[in-house]
């Protein structure tokens, strides 16, 4: 199965590994640390022109999206039960 992350980016349901709200960036220092490595590595893709609403993560990159983690959680619990 697929999740839509916005724009036209969609990803196996498989990669996903989490997804969180973008205000975490702000209040966490490890997933600061974490997202700072990311980019090093070239592993992080922002989607769309958008303000980011949520950061997710897969087993290969971080994405930021422009839809809200809550909707994006209850697309990838939808497959999930399915």
């Amino acid at each position: 199965m697929y999740i839509h992350l916005g724009g036209e980016k969609i990803i196996r349901a498989a990669e996903l590994v989490a997804i969180f709200d973008i205000s975490i960036e702000q209040s966490s220092k490890l997933s600061k640390q974490f997202v700072a490595q990311a980019r090093k590595r070239k592993d992080v893709e922002v989607i769309g022109e958008e303000e980011a609403k949520s950061i997710v993560v897969t087993k290969s990159k971080v994405y930021y999206s422009p839809i809200s983690s809550s909707t994006l959680k209850k697309r990838s619990h939808h497959f999930a039960t399915t």
